[in-house]
């Protein structure tokens, strides 16, 4: 099958060894630490009290809404927000291998690891100025799948999770199925939201 030629690329290489059946039985509560870290990043919401003080900090994960007034207004990317939404990204990906099984090493925050992503930085002026205020609405057909693709996921990792435990390994075909809606979600992420590109992601499982 011929590779699908898109500017926003996952692969996370498959563990051919035995996992680790300890930390994957307890992997929920092994990911806490990260999982706060990452909760801080995207954002918090504080409030105390009926009538007393609330306290906010914003830091939607991904730079999005300056990106698309930028665009709208001076028709720019700057390198460095993209490089943090990449970033970003990558951080988050890691994050949810660990979390989904597919992995057992403790994600880094800086590391490349084992997860692979390659988004391509934009040419700005080769793209819409307006489109990126309603590429999010456009992709509303892939979210309606994924959502129903990210229950099939949950189900294949449960399944998963007893086979780790079981044999200590992650059966492949599995692994390749979750890897792709994973891949999948990264490509409508990139068009939707990171605004690297103005081809619409096909509907497809396939790398």
């Amino acid at each position: 099958m011929a590779e699908i030629d898109y500017p926003a690329k996952l692969s996370i290489d498959y563990p051919d060894r035995k996992l680790n059946r300890l930390t994957s039985f307890f992997r929920i509560f092994m990911a806490i630490p990260i999982l706060i870290i990452l909760g801080l990043l995207i954002g918090t919401l504080t409030n105390w009290g009926d009538g007393g003080w609330n306290a906010q900090y914003g830091a939607i994960g991904i730079v999005f809404i300056p990106t698309v007034l930028m665009f709208l207004f001076r028709k720019k990317y700057p390198r460095w927000w993209f490089d943090w939404n990449l970033a970003f990204t990558r951080f988050n990906t890691r994050v949810s291998a660990y979390l989904l099984l597919l992995r057992d090493e403790y994600p880094s925050t800086d590391e490349e690891q084992s997860v692979h992503i390659d988004i391509t930085y934009p040419n700005a002026q080769e793209l819409s100025r307006g489109l990126p205020i309603v590429k999010w609405i456009m992709a509303i057909p892939h979210y309606i799948v994924l959502v129903c693709l990210g229950v099939a996921v949950w189900v294949v990792t449960i399944i998963a999770w007893f086979a780790i435990l079981f044999t200590g390994r992650y059966p492949r075909g599995m692994f390749g199925f979750v890897v792709d809606v994973y891949r999948w979600s990264i490509r409508v992420l990139a068009y939707a939201f990171i605004l690297v590109t103005d081809k619409y992601p096909p509907f497809s499982l396939s790398a």
